[in-house]
C-alpha cells in the first residue's frame, strides 16, 4: 500500500533577542555584520523555494497516470513505491461503464460498491454477488504490495462477467463521493486494506493510510449520502491477538493486538462502533481466519510454500516456545464468499440522513473461520502429496514479528444469525489451490489467463 505523507503544520517559533543599547557604533557594527548572512540565507531562501516548486509541478505530472500506463507490471514497479498516487477518471465513457457494472439485474437485488475488488476475497465476492444480479462496481488501487499482474488478472476475469473495476485510492473522497452519484449503492462491501501482518514492521504507514485514514474516509462520504448505504467490511482474526482463551469468540477481549495489522483491524472495529453511534450507519464486521485457495495472496504461507517447495528451496516451519505447535484455523475462499453474502443478505438498512442520526442502527461482528486448526508441519504434509514433491523443511522459532502461535474460530454466532456454515476441509481446497497455481504457473514461468 502507499506510504501516508507526513506533513507538519507546525511553524518553528523564532528565537527572540535584545538589541544592545550602547550607542550607533555597536547597533552599525552589529547591523554591518548581519548584512552578508541576511543576504546569504535570503539567496539561499529563493533557491529551496525554487526546488520545493519545481518538485511540486514534477510531481503532479508524474502523479496522475491513465489506465494504459498500468498495462505493464514493470511500469508499476519502477514508479514510487506505494507513495500516494492521483489516478485519472471521469468522462461520459468512464461513467457509462460505471452505471452499468452497478446496474442490478435481480428483482430486489442489491447495488454493491466493492473495494478491494482486484484482491483476493474481492474478486470472489464481486463474482459471487454478479452471478446472483447484485450490481457490481469494484474499485482497486492495484498497488505493488504484491505482483500486480495477479491483480491485473484478477481484473480481467471480472470485467468479462461485466464487472468494472475503478482505479482509485479509498482516500480519495472526491472520487468516492463521485461514485455515488453516478450509482445509488445500496450497500458497500468494504474489503481494501494494507494486509500482512509482518510487512507492518517494514512500512508501518502504508497500514494507519488505508487501515484507518481510508476507513474514516469511505465511512466520512457514507454518512453524507442518501439513502446511506448498509456497510459490510473485513476485519480480522489477528484482533484476538494475545488472547490464551480458544476458540475464539466475538465477546472475547480484543485489548492485546500482538502486531500493528492487528492494531488497525481493532481500530476499524472501535471507528466503526462511533460512526454507528453518531450517524446510524448499519455496519458489520466479518473476522476473516487464514483465508486461501485459488487466486489467493502470493505472501500467504501455503502459497509461497506451493512455489519454494516446487523450486526446491528450504520452507520455515515456525515452532512455538518449548516445541509448542504452531496452527491455523484454515479457511476455503469459498465459505468465506458464503459468510461475506450471508452478512450483505441480513444486513438492515442505515438510519441516518443527511449526516444525521434518525434512530439506532445494526452493529455487528462475526468470525468467519473453519473451526478446525490444522498445524502447518500438517499443511506442508497436503502440499508435499499433491504437489508430489518433498518439501524442505527448515524448523525455526516463531519471530516476535506479530505472528501468533494458534488461532480457533468459534463460529456459533455466525451460523445462527447468517446460515454460515463451512463446507471445505483443507485437503479439498489445498487441492483445489494447487490444481489453479499449477495452470496459472505454466512451466517456464509463464502464466495463464485463466
Amino acid at each position: 500500500m502507499k506510504e501516508m505523507a507526513h506533513i507538519d503544520n507546525s511553524p518553528s517559533t523564532p528565537g527572540k533577542f535584545k538589541m544592545e543599547k550602547s550607542g550607533y557604533n555597536i547597533h552599525h557594527q552589529y547591523h554591518h555584520r548581519l548584512r552578508w548572512p541576511v543576504a546569504k540565507l535570503t539567496f539561499w531562501c529563493c533557491i529551496f523555494v525554487g526546488l520545493i516548486l519545481v518538485f511540486m509541478l514534477r510531481s503532479s505530472s508524474s502523479s496522475s497516470y491513465s489506465a494504459s500506463d498500468y498495462r505493464d507490471k514493470d511500469s508499476i514497479s519502477t514508479r514510487h513505491s506505494r507513495s500516494l498516487r492521483t489516478f485519472s477518471w471521469g468522462g461520459p465513457s468512464w461513467e457509462k461503464r460505471v452505471r452499468n457494472s452497478g446496474r442490478v439485474r435481480a428483482p430486489n437485488g442489491f447495488s454493491v460498491l466493492v473495494t478491494g475488488a482486484a484482491g483476493f476475497v474481492g474478486t470472489h465476492v464481486s463474482a459471487a454477488l454478479k452471478r446472483r444480479g447484485d450490481g457490481v462496481l469494484g474499485l482497486d488501487n492495484f498497488n505493488d504490495y504484491y505482483d500486480p499482474s495477479l491483480k491485473r488478472a484478477r481484473q480481467a476475469l471480472l470485467d468479462r462477467s461485466g464487472v468494472f473495476i475503478v482505479q482509485g485510492d479509498i482516500n480519495d473522497e472526491p472520487l468516492l463521493k463521485k461514485l455515488f452519484q453516478l450509482v445509488p449503492f445500496t450497500h458497500v462491501m468494504h474489503l481494501a486494506a494494507q494486509a500482512g501482518v509482518r510487512y507492518a514492521m517494514q512500512n508501518p504507514s502504508s497500514y494507519i493510510h488505508s487501515n484507518i485514514a481510508g476507513f474514516v474516509n469511505l465511512l466520512e462520504v457514507c454518512k453524507s449520502v442518501n439513502p446511506q448505504p448498509s456497510i459490510v467490511w473485513a476485519s480480522s482474526s489477528s484482533v484476538y491477538g494475545l488472547n490464551s482463551k480458544v476458540p475464539f469468540s466475538e465477546k472475547d477481549r480484543t485489548d492485546q493486538p500482538a502486531s500493528l495489522y492487528a492494531a488497525t483491524k481493532k481500530a476499524g472495529e472501535e471507528i466503526a462502533h462511533t460512526y454507528n453511534h453518531i450517524y446510524g450507519l448499519s455496519l458489520t464486521a466479518l473476522r476473516f481466519f487464514t483465508v486461501y485457495g485459488p487466486w489467493g495472496r502470493p505472501d500467504m504461507a501455503y502459497f509461497f510454500f506451493t512455489k519454494d517447495i516446487l523450486k526446491g528451496k528450504s520452507i520455515p516451519i515456525f515452532e512455538a516456545a518449548n516445541h509448542g505447535t504452531v496452527a491455523r484455523d484454515f479457511t476455503y475462499i469459498d465459505d468465506i464468499v458464503k459468510g461475506c453474502l450471508g452478512a450483505l443478505d441480513t444486513a438492515q438498512k442505515s438510519t441516518g440522513s443527511g449526516g444525521k442520526k434518525k434512530g439506532p442502527a445494526q452493529l455487528r461482528v462475526f468470525n468467519l473461520g473453519n473451526t478446525s486448526p490444522v498445524p502447518v508441519s500438517d499443511l506442508v504434509s497436503i502440499l508435499e502429496s499433491l504437489l508430489k514433491v518433498k518439501a524442505k523443511r527448515t524448523v525455526m522459532k516463531l519471530p516476535r514479528n506479530g505472528d501468533v502461535q494458534y488461532t480457533h474460530a468459534n463460529i456459533s454466532y455466525a451460523k445462527r444469525e447468517l446460515g454460515y456454515k463451512p463446507t471445505t476441509d483443507l485437503q479439498g481446497g489445498l487441492k483445489k489451490f494447487v490444481r489453479w497455481y499449477l495452470n496459472y504457473y505454466k512451466p517456464g514461468g509463464k502464466k495463464s489467463s485463466v
